[in-house]
């Protein structure tokens, strides 16, 4: 597999403070790479770099963030909108929030497609309903006709893959997009990331402190403290034989899902 996405030594900063220090990390075509630690230990910050969304004091200070040949911090705003979304997508942790409570999930998703391409609404809506089908909606055209408010926390987070993936990204980062669910629903969205891989051929950067999504989805693993890349390797070599004592102590610590759920 060749590589889609490289970080070279980057540093990232907060209003000069140093966030992030010397990380440097590549994601290959369909590979799934999950980044662990805890909280505060720079993760998600990695991934924000990559879509421009470290916000007016946040500022990649060193290092490139490469993509299809293109220097992503060097990218001008008009630049990046046009890989956002089409190119590189995004779930968030909370993707319910990021919906209009009064608006139905259909006519979002279409107006969110509309910033990106040309479509009549009929279009749209066939192909949002395969998509909704292909990764195993039970009633497609439901899911598009309701309310945000009359969907679960569960099905909310699954509604924002399906409308990361509208666009069939070549990248999609996840950052905690299980944390704030119960372990039944945490397997529902990590089956349905997975199914999104295997279908469409997607690479994603997985960010959570969660072992159990970690060992249940990813080929590979970054592990991060205050900033800094701990351990870096195969999933295997990470979580079954750790170099380091830190993801020693974060394998002991860090709750896990229960196999027999996963």
């Amino acid at each position: 597999m060749s590589e889609i996405l490289r970080y070279e030594h980057v540093d990232i900063s907060y209003g000069g403070r140093v966030a992030v220090a010397d990380i440097s990390f590549a994601l290959r075509e369909g590979e799934i790479l999950g980044i662990v630690g805890e909280s505060g230990s720079g993760k998600s910050t990695l991934i924000k770099a990559a879509m421009g969304l470290l916000g007016p004091n946040g500022m990649v200070t060193r290092g490139d963030i490469w993509y299809q040949g293109k220097d992503l911090p060097n990218l001008s705003e008009t630049e990046q909108r046009k890989i956002n979304g089409p190119e590189i997508g995004m779930i968030f942790q909370q993707a319910g929030s990021s919906f209009c409570p009064i608006r139905t999930v259909g006519k979002q998703l279409y107006e969110s497609m509309l910033e990106h391409e040309s479509l009549t609404k009929e279009i749209f809506e066939q192909r949002a309903i395969e998509l909704l089908d292909k990764i195993g909606f039970g009633n497609p055209k439901r899911i598009l006709e309701s309310y945000p408010f009359e969907l679960s926390g569960g099905m909310q987070q699954r509604v924002g893959i399906a409308a990361a993936m509208l666009l069939n990204p070549r990248i999609l980062m996840a950052d905690e997009p299980t944390s704030a669910l119960d372990v039944s629903v945490q397997k529902q969205v990590v089956e349905e990331m997975l199914l999104v891989r295997k279908c469409f051929e997607t690479a994603i950067i997985i960010v959570t402190h969660n072992i159990g999504v970690i060992g249940a989805m990813a080929d590979r693993v970054l592990v991060m403290k205050d900033g800094k890349a701990v351990e870096y390797g195969d999933k295997t070599q990470v979580l079954e034989n750790p170099k380091e004592e830190y993801t020693k102590k974060l394998l002991d610590a860090v709750p896990r899902l229960n196999k027999e759920v996963l």
